[in-house]
């Protein structure tokens, strides 16, 4: 029996999709939700799984082509038995090099890298090469075309090899992902429509070190193993502040100016694919422990690929952590509509004035970027130093002083 595959549903936002990976080829046996492809939007990657037991029979869009909402991508034989594997020795003597041997995208990886198609082992129907082949071979560096493709999976990665002549200048020429593009085409928008500013302040993370000293160990036994961070902390803070200053939670829609009585916070989360903003949901009525629980979720599912265009969907303030990689000071750009945004940056050691005394005390940058068509300078000076007072002081979060 035949069964279409189609594309997922996207929602309104997003007007169509990009075949990125095929994980199944024609022929090839599938299992019941086993992946068969992924499909890029402007904001996450969807993944289609197969319906039941089959093959994929033919496959109509291939690997960069655009398909819409609830298109047909390929023809499913549900219940078919698939193609045995062919024998190593055999695969490794095929002829790889034929035309008809070598899927679009393994062609395409083949030509950008200057690789030699006779020299890939191919692991597909009939010996054919795929895209996972080339990957494979370019990770074990290893050029012989009689090393059986067991061992070129086994073989450790290493970085891609590349006869380099003495004086020669390489460059490689690598299209920009769905993602990437739609990142680069807002970041460049919020700096063309926003009057963007950025205040600046620094925070003494002690008082929150030191009590994350104390409880860390309490905490994660009591909340079934979640680790006490810093962003938790941040997150609450933040909350607090945007309770105290509604116009630094607002966005902008056209001429008018919305005020949301919530507090949704935006994460942002560095992927291999680029970078994404899952959200937090009314963080005013989350604890400690539900923060971090979710942040730790997002990060694992954004590193698999697994964030939802839900999750990323909405908020009304931001907060990026650039220490995470050593940044020390950065101007973070906004994300529209949104009116401002936190930067957060690397605790280090300084020599502080306390008293007329100098003392070294762990310190931390804070940036605030905001649309000063909506912000006067005051309420975005108000709002950081609102942050950096319940953080340097946390029993007043809360105290709700």
């Amino acid at each position: 029996m035949s069964i279409e595959i189609k594309a997922p549903t996207f929602p309104e936002s997003v007007a169509d999709g990009t075949v990125a990976t095929w994980h199944k080829q024609p022929g090839e046996a599938c299992s019941a939700d086993d992946l068969i492809v992924d499909i890029e939007t402007d904001k996450v990657v969807l993944e289609v799984v197969a319906p039941q037991d089959g093959v994929i029979k033919e496959i109509l869009k291939g690997e960069g082509d655009t398909v819409l909402s609830d298109e047909i991508i390929a023809v499913f034989e549900a219940g078919a038995a698939a193609s045995a594997a062919a024998p190593a020795a055999e695969v490794a003597s095929a002829e790889a090099g034929d035309s008809d041997k070598v899927g679009p995208a393994a062609r395409k990886l083949i030509d950008e890298n200057n690789l030699d198609a006779n020299q890939i082992p191919g692991t597909g129907k009939n010996g054919g090469i795929t895209k996972e082949d080339v990957l494979n071979f370019m990770k074990s560096g290893a050029p012989a075309a009689t090393a059986a493709p067991a061992a070129t999976k086994a073989a450790a990665p290493a970085p891609v090899a590349v006869n380099v002549a003495p004086g020669e200048r390489v460059e490689k020429r690598v299209p920009m992902t769905r993602l990437r593009a739609t990142i680069a085409k807002r970041l460049v928008e919020a700096q063309q429509t926003a009057a963007m500013l950025t205040t600046y302040n620094e925070v003494n993370m002690k008082p929150v070190m030191e009590l994350r000293k104390q409880y860390k160990e309490l905490f994660e036994k009591t909340h079934n193993g979640t680790r006490l961070g810093f962003m938790s902390f941040f997150v609450k803070a933040v909350t607090e502040a945007l309770k105290r200053f509604p116009a630094v939670n607002a966005s902008i829609d056209g001429n008018d100016m919305v005020y949301h009585g919530y507090q949704d916070i935006g994460v942002a989360v560095s992927t291999d694919r680029g970078l994404m903003v899952p959200v937090l949901r009314d963080t005013d009525g989350m604890g400690l422990s539900d923060i971090e629980a979710t942040i730790a979720d997002f990060g694992k599912r954004g590193r698999d690929g697994k964030l939802g265009l839900n999750d990323m969907q909405g908020g009304t303030f931001t907060i990026t952590n650039g220490g995470t990689f050593g940044s020390l000071m950065s101007t973070p750009i906004l994300n529209p509509p949104q009116t401002a945004i936190l930067g957060m940056h690397k605790i280090q050691d300084r020599p502080m004035a306390v008293n007329g005394e100098v003392v070294i005390l762990p310190m931390m940058y804070l940036a605030l970027s905001y649309d000063h068509r909506m912000i006067d300078g005051k309420e975005a000076v108000q709002f950081l130093v609102t942050v950096k007072s319940l953080l340097e002081d946390p029993a007043r979060i809360l105290l709700d002083v």
